[in-house]
């Protein structure tokens, strides 16, 4: 199946990398000595979740996401919102670990397709959290939402990215995500083949059709042939 592809585009966090926000959450405050409870953070999702759809659809800023996530928590402690963002995003690079198959994949990969790495995620965090996985320098490109001015499931991320890779036949790029809304319907709307991937067993999203769903990264090695 590898002869299929030009390119595999992958998302970030949840397809190649566990996001444990609570855990960097908890590592963050800890520097505050500060004990941050479930309760907190579900209380910093009813707020950080609606932010991050408001952010996919172009109602707001990256800026104005990481800022206005941590307003209440920066006048509590009388720190900026950017010193808590930045410090949330070094946790979560320092905790940063691949999904199982993660590895064995892109390794697979090596020289046989080229591959890349469209994120949402922000800037200070990628390239950090290459480095600590052990991924630097194992991805042709890196498209980042924050650098490129559009977040997924946006066209002009996906036709930035195709411009990147010298605008490839689009049926020749596979692009591989976690998220049905974000990842898979940009996917399809900028006329890329897509893979859901599917690790916890979500029903399919009504009028989101993949052309391929998996349950793991191992999954999908199998069915490219790597």
């Amino acid at each position: 199946m590898l002869k299929n592809w030009d390119w595999i585009l992958f998302d970030a966090d949840e397809t190649l990398f566990h996001f444990d926000a609570f855990a960097g959450l908890q590592r963050l405050f800890q520097r505050y000595d500060i004990s941050f409870t479930r309760a907190d953070y579900d209380d910093y999702q009813a707020i950080n979740k609606p932010l991050w759809v408001d952010y996919q659809n172009g109602a707001i800023s990256a800026l104005q996401l990481q800022h206005q996530r941590f307003e209440g928590w920066a006048a509590k402690l009388d720190v900026t919102p950017q010193d808590l963002n930045g410090g949330f995003l070094r946790a979560m690079a320092e905790i940063c670990t691949p999904l199982p198959g993660a590895a064995e994949l892109i390794n697979a990969l090596q020289g046989r397709v080229k591959i890349g790495i469209m994120t949402n995620g922000f800037t200070a965090l990628q390239q950090a959290r290459l480095e600590h996985t052990g991924f630097s320098g194992l991805f042709d490109l890196l498209v980042i939402s924050e650098q490129v001015g559009y977040a997924k499931p946006h066209p002009a991320i996906f036709d930035y990215a195709l411009g990147q890779m010298a605008n490839p036949p689009r049926d020749r790029v596979l692009m591989v995500g976690d998220n049905p809304d974000s990842d898979i319907l940009g996917g399809i709307n900028a006329g890329m083949a897509t893979c859901w991937l599917n690790s916890d067993g979500r029903s399919r999203p009504q009028g989101i059709k993949p052309d391929w769903e998996v349950t793991s990264l191992t999954e999908l090695q199998g069915l490219l042939g790597a």
